[in-house]
Order: C-alpha cells, then structure tokens, then sequence
C-alpha cells in the first residue's frame, strides 16, 4: 500500500458520504411533494455503495485470507453503484378532500418519505464522513512525521 492510497481511500468515502447526505437532504426537501414532472408524488431515493477493485468478494473469503496475509485484506476505497428509487417503502395516504392532488375518494398521495428514518440515514452518513476525515487526518500527520524523519 503506497502513501498515498490512504488518501485516497479516505477521499472515496468522504465523497460517497456527502452524495449520500445530499441525496436525504432531497428526499426530506420532498417530504411533501404530491405531484413530480412525471405526475406521480416524490418517491425517495436511496443510495448503493460497493468497494473499489477487481471484484465482489464474499465476507467469508476475505475474511480468512485477511488472516493469513495482511496485504489482501487492504481495499481501494468505495464508489456509488447507483442511486434507485425505493419501491418497496409503501406510499402514504392521507383524507384531504380539499387538495388539489386528492383522488375521487379524497385521499392523497404522499412521499414514502419518513422523516424520522431520514434524518437517522444523516446521522449515519456524517459519522461516516467524519470517520473517514478523521482516518484521512491521521494519514496526513504520519505522511508528515515521516517527513521529519532525520538520518
């Protein structure tokens, strides 16, 4: 592992965590959005990350080579794989006969958004962020010592 692969690791989650925090702060900005361009209310968006390399290993084989050889258990970092929307969250549907979007029994369509779920998903994505600034940090400082080192 080079010096600067470090940096680089830590730069792939800071990035995948901010897209990640801008795409709640979308889903809650909509919370309330009964109607897109496509007609239909807002449907919340979720984010898919996958590690950087050759391949998807499963957890079991990398597990056990990470402990016979220390080199192999070292990644490349994160990157988004995609950012869907969620089908599987059920639609909420509220009596307002007097909104605009209400169908002909009076119930209207709102968001699959929880609020409540959202803001757990920012709480997630900033530890994140902050986890891999802190590692990125760290990195730095002893990029630095390693500098100062006099022979």
């Amino acid at each position: 592992m080079g010096m600067f692969d470090a940096f680089d690791i830590s730069a792939s989650g800071m990035t995948a965590q901010r897209y990640r925090m801008d795409i709640i702060a979308e889903n809650v900005a909509n919370a309330n959005t009964t109607r897109t361009e496509n007609g239909g209310p807002y449907r919340r968006k979720v984010v898919t990350f996958q590690s950087k390399g050759s391949g998807v290993e499963p957890f079991s084989s990398v597990f056990s080579n990470s402990t016979n050889h220390l080199s192999s258990a070292i990644g490349d970092g994160v990157r988004i794989t995609s950012v869907q929307e969620d089908y599987k969250t059920s639609m909420n549907k509220v009596y307002d006969p007097s909104h605009p979007d209400a169908d002909e029994a009076g119930y209207v369509t709102y968001p699959n958004v929880n609020t409540i779920t959202e803001m757990t998903n920012l709480i997630d994505a900033t530890r994140g962020y902050e986890a891999n600034a802190t590692a990125f940090a760290a990195s730095k400082s002893m990029a630095l010592k390693g500098l100062q080192i006099n022979k």
